[in-house]
């Protein structure tokens, strides 16, 4: 027979409540961190790559997202909280980023892209779209997108290398991983 403390069946005893309360603070300390990690993610994108706005553009379900973090030059190109419409992107294109295709595009308006997409970006005020996936074990997490608004931009092998390291530093990070 085992003899327990009489700790141990205290009725004031509050230890199912400091679990509780330390997994929600642990969670939170979580949250934060991974958001700091994105925030700094796309400020850095958006000054070394000289554009207007780079957004995480966050899936939450089967291929329904939205913009969750944007970095601006000019509060005039928020788009915090868009979703994309969800005719437009399908499994097609979902394999395309699941297959880690990164898609740099000069000008919408000359670019061969569906009228859906078009007409998207248009209503983004998007002139020059450059988009890397953000892939974890999981799949397909989210995009890390680049757009120049006002101009035309001929997108760099540096670039695109760039955004590149952007999206795997976020897939790569524990915070991430762990969501």
């Amino acid at each position: 027979m085992q003899i327990y403390s009489e700790s141990e069946f205290d009725p004031n005893s509050n230890k199912p409540t400091e679990q509780g309360l330390q997994r929600v603070l642990n969670r939170l300390i979580q949250t934060m961190q991974r958001d700091a990690l994105i925030r700094q993610t796309t400020n850095h994108l958006r000054e070394l790559l000289q554009v207007d706005r780079v957004v995480l553009y966050y899936f939450y379900w089967q291929w329904h997202g939205q913009v969750t973090f944007e970095s601006l030059r000019s509060e005039e190109f928020s788009i915090l909280g868009s979703t994309g419409p969800d005719e437009c992107f399908n499994d097609e294109y979902a394999a395309l980023y699941l297959n880690g295709r990164v898609r740099a595009i000069a000008d919408i308006e000359s670019e061969l892209i569906s009228p859906c997409h078009r007409d998207f970006l248009q209503s983004l005020k998007v002139r020059a779209n450059l988009v890397a996936p953000v892939l974890i074990p999981r799949g397909l997490w989210g995009l890390l997108v680049a757009h120049n608004c006002q101009e035309l931009r001929s997108w760099s092998q540096s670039d695109i290398e760039l955004i590149q390291a952007g999206a795997q530093t976020l897939a790569t990070s524990p915070h991430i991983l762990e969501t």
